[in-house]
């Protein structure tokens, strides 16, 4: 996937986002990177790999095709109230701007939400309907796995099937 499956850092987002775009708010980046690492903190994927990998990896997919800094931070953010102890009024009184705490806020899966009333938040929101691809883009990617089993191709599989569905699912 990335570069034959090299580690992604912050330093390759903002690297990629340069050569993409020719300009990067380095400092709004590192911010919201050092936020979410800070607040994942020993946070593993099921793969044993910090938690972190995972939205660096959505900030550099999103950085390969050139989008603005705003949704590479919302990509940087993106699991950070869910799955941590963070609330959107944090994200505020950390100074993050409206549009990239609103991408979060539609990207935050509530609980006993239904997943037809979740995507349809994402899609109304563009940042957050960017994000939401890229962050199943990764998941979906077999080569991150090393012995993947049964389940982990069904499990991509469903993935590549959800990327679909919020492509194709119309406003309701």
């Amino acid at each position: 996937m990335q570069e034959e499956n090299k580690k992604i850092a912050i330093e390759d987002v903002i690297a990629k986002k340069k050569q993409k775009t020719k300009r990067a708010d380095t400092k709004l980046i590192m911010r919201a990177y050092n936020y979410a690492f800070s607040h994942h903190g020993n946070q593993c994927r099921r793969s044993g790999e910090p938690y972190i990998i995972h939205p660096l990896n959505v900030a550099y997919i999103l950085a390969d095709i050139g989008l603005d800094d705003s949704t590479i931070c919302a990509a940087l953010l993106h699991d950070v109230v869910e799955d941590t102890k963070i609330s959107f009024d944090d994200l505020k009184e950390y100074g993050f701007p409206n549009q990239i705490i609103e991408a979060v806020k539609a990207l935050t899966k509530q609980k006993n939400e239904s997943y037809d009333v979740y995507i349809d938040r994402v899609i109304r929101n563009p940042i957050a309907k960017k994000v939401k691809l890229a962050d199943m883009k990764h998941n979906s990617d077999i080569t991150r796995i090393k012995n993947p089993s049964q389940k982990d191709y069904d499990r991509c599989q469903k993935y590549l099937d959800k990327i679909q569905y919020l492509i194709n699912k119309p406003l309701s």
